[in-house]
């Protein structure tokens, strides 16, 4: 087991794996890290390079940290769809493969990568590659200093996992769900989350503000502030109602709303799908693409491009949220002014700009 400094004063460097189109990158921006991604979808890629973001366009798996030396920080947010429990029991099979992987890996058995290369879907087993860099970092003698780790909660098992392993080799570590509209994010959204550290014992981030509870009125105290809505986000000159697609069942009654008095439901890729009515029940233009990254908290020139632009955006972590993280992460205290500044701001004046931490 290596030992390891505690995180420098100086820049950190983080690894995002997985970096999609630059949820975790911006928040990093925003705190004053530099940040290399690693990405091989080419339309999040067509994005990343138009908002000047440091990629590398390739497998994770094709790459370690002997890649990237200069790290201090490992972060990620790698695909879940193959060990997700909804489904007739394929998708339960796939977790209990990851969680007992996770246990060989920790084990140092070296036969892992021979029996994931077997998998009917590859997809299963790269959720395991945050930890594989993480344990090829500490056998070379420079493990990372903080770990980031974040995807839907139906991942949380393979991180409580994982945090056992990463405790086996010198880390103290958390994880956990976190509520994104307690962060200031306009939209309910969960994710686990798991922050890992050499030197210390990490802390998940305190909410912010309010959760949303339908019918409960939007309220602030001392201590949090109101939940965000849709309307303050997005700024439309008029109310409006949102009228959901999902969980439908294909009763047209069952649909949810939201008013823009409320946050947002999960932004997904097919946001589009969502009516948007005006409080007498007018037809009103639906969400466009840009309102839709408005309401994951990305800057409001982000540069969005290639193709699939609203998968991109339902992909990713909201970076208000991954500022908090981060920062969680790094054990610095955000200034909130200063972060509501860069989500307003122009991505191109804010990327550089003083850290907001």
């Amino acid at each position: 087991m290596s030992s390891s400094p505690s995180l420098p004063s100086g820049r950190v460097h983080m690894v995002d794996l997985f970096a999609g189109p630059g949820g975790l990158d911006v928040a990093a921006h925003w705190l004053g890290l530099s940040v290399h991604g690693v990405e091989w979808d080419r339309n999040a890629c067509a994005t990343r390079t138009a908002a000047g973001l440091a990629t590398r366009p390739d497998d994770v798996r094709a790459f370690g940290p002997a890649d990237f030396p200069e790290a201090t920080m490992l972060a990620g947010g790698p695909p879940c769809q193959t060990y997700t429990v909804a489904g007739g029991g394929a998708g339960r099979r796939a977790l209990d493969q990851v969680l007992g992987f996770v246990k060989r890996m920790a084990a140092g058995d070296d036969r892992v990568a021979d029996d994931l290369a077997k998998l009917d879907d590859e997809r299963t087993g790269l959720v395991l590659e945050p930890l594989r860099w993480a344990l090829a970092a500490d056998r070379l003698g420079r493990p990372f200093e903080a770990i980031v780790l974040e995807q839907v909660p139906a991942v949380l098992p393979v991180w409580e996992a994982m945090k056992e392993a990463l405790e086996g080799i010198g880390y103290r570590a958390v994880c956990g769900i976190l509520n994104t509209e307690e962060f200031g994010v306009p939209q309910t959204r969960r994710r686990a989350i798991l922050i890992a550290r050499r030197d210390r014992q990490p802390e998940l981030p305190r909410p912010t503000h309010h959760g949303y509870r339908k019918g409960i009125p939007r309220t602030a105290t001392t201590d949090l502030r109101p939940w965000e809505t849709m309307g303050s986000a997005l700024r439309r000159d008029h109310p409006f109602v949102v009228i959901s697609n999902y969980g439908t069942g294909g009763d047209p009654k069952a649909r949810g709303r939201r008013t823009s008095d409320e946050p947002s439901a999960t932004v997904t890729g097919k946001v589009s799908r969502n009516r948007l009515v005006s409080p007498d029940g007018a037809e009103l233009p639906r969400f466009t693409l840009g309102e839709a990254g408005r309401l994951q908290t990305f800057p409001v020139d982000y540069p969005w491009s290639g193709g699939d632009i609203a998968q991109q955006i339902g992909n990713a972590i909201p970076p208000r949220l991954a500022a908090h993280v981060l920062a969680a992460a790094l054990g610095r205290t955000l200034d909130p002014a200063a972060l509501d500044a860069a989500i307003e701001g122009s991505w191109s004046r804010t990327r550089d700009s003083a850290p907001l931490a």
